[in-house]
């Protein structure tokens, strides 16, 4: 069985306030994107020589890391926990989603793997229990169980669905070809409330979010690696309504009314997308 993991952007992104466990409370807007893994799982055959139970095959874009650390595998490992029938399975992982780019393809894959796992071997779970089952491997896991926009407080744990429809719009997308670390940029942000919460920003014209909508880690990003600031800047130059970064970095979307055809020409050796939402 083959799914489809999706990406997605954060519409602001604000850092409010350090909590006593170290982590941080945020306000964000999680809308999903349409650029794509794939993911697909096989049953391993009884006699298959295998030390572990979900063996996982990586392609098109590599991930560093111990296998059995990445994600999807660790969403198989947590319902065995809890569903010792599950069988022994292969895992094929295509990439398509661009890593450390603030996109969340890594959460994706994981709750995808859920939403998998449930439907082949007819696990009966709902909804609320596998959105459960992804919050506890990922703070914006449990988004992609749904994969519907809504409205994030907490950690990004904290849901609230919001009606929001940018399918009149296109997006592009950019991603220089520089990581940056999760760790680096929330240890350069200095916690504040915004002027006004995304939640309330996104329900106004999209004309109006250039002066409204912020990720608070553009400001510590761009002084560290100006590039990315540079990008930000040729999307507007290139007749984005709306322009900002996604996540902490380090991809870029602008929101245009008509299709931005020049992009993988003005942004060369680096990933773009352009699509309509």
């Amino acid at each position: 069985m083959i799914v489809f993991p999706i990406a997605k952007i954060n519409l602001g992104l604000n850092v409010v306030e350090k909590r006593p466990d170290g982590y941080h409370n945020l306000q964000t807007v999680f809308y999903p994107v349409p650029i794509k893994d794939a993911l697909e799982v096989q049953r391993m055959d009884e006699g298959f020589p295998s030390e572990v139970d979900c063996d996982l095959k990586v392609t098109n874009i590599a991930i560093e890391g111990d296998e059995q650390r990445n994600l999807v595998v660790r969403a198989y490992q947590l319902l065995k926990e809890d569903f010792p029938t599950l069988p022994r399975i292969h895992t094929h992982l295509w990439k398509g989603i661009p890593t450390q780019a603030g996109m969340g393809g890594g959460s994706s894959d994981c709750a995808y793997m859920i939403r998998l796992l449930n439907e082949l071997f007819d696990l009966k779970m709902s909804d609320e229990k596998m959105i459960q089952y992804a919050a506890r491997l990922g703070a914006d896991c449990a988004f992609f169980i749904k994969s519907t926009p809504c409205y994030a407080e907490g950690i990004g744990e904290k849901m609230q669905a919001i009606r929001l429809d940018l399918s009149e719009w296109y997006i592009g997308v950019v991603r220089p070809d520089i990581p940056v670390p999760t760790k680096e940029a929330f240890s350069l942000i200095h916690p504040h409330y915004p002027d006004v919460c995304p939640k309330d920003a996104v329900m106004q014209p999209v004309e109006t979010w250039r002066e409204t909508l912020v990720n608070d880690f553009e400001e510590s990003v761009f002084a560290q690696h100006p590039e990315i600031g540079e990008v930000k800047a040729q999307l507007y130059e290139m007749g984005a309504t709306y322009a900002a970064m996604s996540g902490s970095g380090s991809a870029l979307f602008g929101l245009f009314k008509e299709q931005p055809d020049t992009l993988s020409r003005q942004f060369p050796n680096m990933f773009t997308f352009c699509s309509r939402l």
